[in-house]
């Protein structure tokens, strides 16, 4: 034992030794860098730091505008360097490198032997433009990225194919980014393109998702399908059938009846076997007025239609589909109306027609928009709302205006005797006026200080319901004028004065120099009128007899200028002729000889 165990320490000692000698043999120079040594797939081994940066900086600037090829979604893309901006810190990588096969003595050795046998190397540190590496991978992404495409069924007449999905694929940006950077980064370039890597989306539904679709689909358009509504049928076409059908489409795997094609068609239908309700509606009679009864209408009920007509296309025989209506009832019915309290007529005013025919037309669309109007107990008329916007694609017309205290022309001139006739009816209704503006110049056809005037949208004429049942607003467009009646449910008796015009001011003149008139002479062209006041007194009483309120309303009218036109031409000066001189005096002529009676 005490042999053996002397030879194994000789053994261990002498490998030992061994094993330091090669060490030793192999320790090589520190100053060159082991063999096998690669930075960045260059060999570099038995160089020195220097030869060996040297190498490595004259190869990145012969290779940084050398074009590498990368692969992806069966697509080729060629990159350079130069194009990411990519730059090495050879120095370091090389110091590393030296680090790697250094040590002491039999150490460095060791090391060296492994770098000989398995390699080492070393990747240096890269520098990328963050903002170039995002534009390559864009424009990669441009050509490789692709949504997945479902399968879908596809029509044509009345047959039906599946067509086939297709999957999707997506660039994984991050992994790329690092494969370009890794690969453009090496000087050593390997044969053929460097794969990018790519995901695979598969499709949402594939052709086989949407066969038992198709089946239903051709079953749909196999025959007609029979509808009943009450005592009525009506037979659908195959043909029919297939237009109101949706086929699957964005994940789905049903079918349905839907789109434009079955919106008309159960527009149509609903018409043809429905009715809309009608609202109880007033009908007056001079002073006294009817309630309208009310009707309910038929509806069909449009999805639970479709599915019911879609269950009878699913059904190979048996193919009739029953369809039912419901009542719709109106919004106002028979009680609603004769609860709102509308049966007498508290006054009614009329204004004639004057003016162009454009104007005339302007006060028949106004009374026609308002007629109808319903306001209630405590509610507020306002003839802005009633008949709205005064525009030409509502028919109104341009006629005139009075602006100010002047005369133009805009769309819809006129509303304003609407204005004025309604302002008269609530006024003999003795109804609360609540906002009322007078024209700016006095009108002679309207009833002393009783004109409104409307102005879209800041002037406005309203009044209040200050009864307790609804109030009904007619407009009657007759033959030579409009009228405007009002009906509730109270009776009131007004008593109306106003007093005369008063002149509160001087007229003023306005004189234009006219060279066609002789100087000194003057035309008026028109008379224009002094400023004017007028006061009118309504006296509100109840059916009782009761005064419910006494107002006075006051008006001022502006004047309109006297134009006088004043001549300034100059009359032409008389001039005395002027004496020639004796030079251009001709002589006198001779008298003539008058002959002589012979002497006896």
């Amino acid at each position: 034992m005490r042999s053996l165990r002397t030879f194994a320490i000789a053994a261990a000692v002498v490998a030992a030794i061994m094993a330091i000698l090669v060490g030793f043999a192999f320790a090589g120079s520190r100053s060159e860098l082991a063999s096998g040594t690669q930075v960045a797939g260059v060999d570099v081994g038995g160089m020195t730091k220097r030869e060996a940066v040297a190498k490595l900086d004259t190869l990145h600037e012969r290779r940084s505008a050398v074009s590498v090829d990368f692969s992806a979604g069966g697509e080729t893309f060629s990159l350079a360097p130069n194009q990411l901006g990519i730059q090495h810190d050879w120095s370091a990588a090389v110091a590393a490198a030296a680090r790697a096969g250094d040590g002491f003595g039999p150490l460095r050795g060791f090391r060296r032997i492994r770098a000989r046998v398995f390699g080492a190397e070393v990747l240096p540190e890269l520098v990328v433009s963050n903002a170039a590496l995002e534009y390559a991978l864009d424009q990669i992404s441009k050509d490789v990225d692709r949504r997945p495409r479902s399968a879908a069924i596809v029509r044509r007449g009345l047959r039906f194919r599946v067509a086939a999905g297709q999957s999707g694929s997506r660039l994984d940006r991050d992994a790329a980014a690092e494969v370009l950077v890794r690969t453009l980064g090496r000087l050593e370039r390997k044969p053929g393109a460097t794969a990018l890597p790519v995901r695979i989306t598969p499709a949402p539904v594939t052709a086989e998702m949407l066969a038992g679709a198709a089946a239903r689909a051709r079953t749909a358009v196999s025959a007609p399908i029979t509808l009943k509504i009450a005592q009525r049928r009506f037979r659908v076409p195959r043909w029919r059938i297939a237009e109101l059908l949706v086929l699957p489409r964005d994940g789905a795997l049903k079918l349905a009846f839907g789109g434009a094609a079955a919106d008309a068609y159960f527009g149509n239908l609903s018409d043809n076997v429905g009715r809309p309700p009608r609202d109880a509606e007033f009908a007056v009679y001079g002073e006294s007025v009817q309630v309208v009864p009310a009707r309910d209408g038929l509806e069909l009920n449009v999805p639970r239609a479709a599915r019911t007509m879609l269950r009878a296309a699913s059904r190979p025989t048996n193919r009739v589909a029953t369809l039912t209506v419901v009542r719709e009832a109106p919004e106002r019915t028979t009680a609603d109306a004769l609860a709102m309290g509308i049966d007498t007529r508290m006054a009614s005013y009329k204004t004639y027609y004057s003016g162009t025919t454009d104007r005339v037309t302007n006060l028949q669309l106004g009374v026609r928009e308002l007629d109808g109007t319903l306001v209630a107990p405590g509610g507020t008329f306002s003839l802005n709302e009633a008949i709205g916007e005064r525009t030409e694609e509502r028919g109104f017309r341009p006629a005139p205006v009075i602006i100010g205290n002047e005369y133009a022309e805009e769309v819809g001139g006129g509303t304003s005797q609407v204005a004025t006739t309604a302002f008269n009816a609530a006024w003999e209704a003795g109804l609360r006026i609540s906002e009322r503006h007078p024209h700016s110049l006095y009108i002679s056809r309207y009833e002393l200080g009783r004109d409104a005037t409307v102005y879209w949208p800041s002037l406005d004429l309203k009044f209040v319901n200050d009864t307790d049942a609804w109030v009904l607003v007619k407009g009657f467009a007759e033959g030579d004028g409009i009228s405007i009646a009002i009906y509730g449910g109270e009776s009131r008796r007004v008593e109306s004065s106003a007093t005369p015009l008063v002149v509160t001011g001087s007229v003023e003149v306005e004189r234009v120099e006219d060279p066609t008139l002789p100087k000194g002479k003057q035309v008026v062209e028109e008379e224009g009128s002094a400023p004017t006041r007028t006061s009118a007194t309504r006296k509100v009483y109840s059916a009782d007899g009761e005064l419910i309120r006494s107002e006075t309303w006051t008006t001022s009218y502006e004047g309109e200028e006297r134009v006088v036109r004043v001549g300034t031409k100059v009359a032409p000066m008389k001039t005395k002729p002027v004496p020639k001189a004796a030079d251009d005096v001709a002589p006198p002529a001779e008298p003539a000889a008058t002959p002589t009676a012979p002497r006896p």
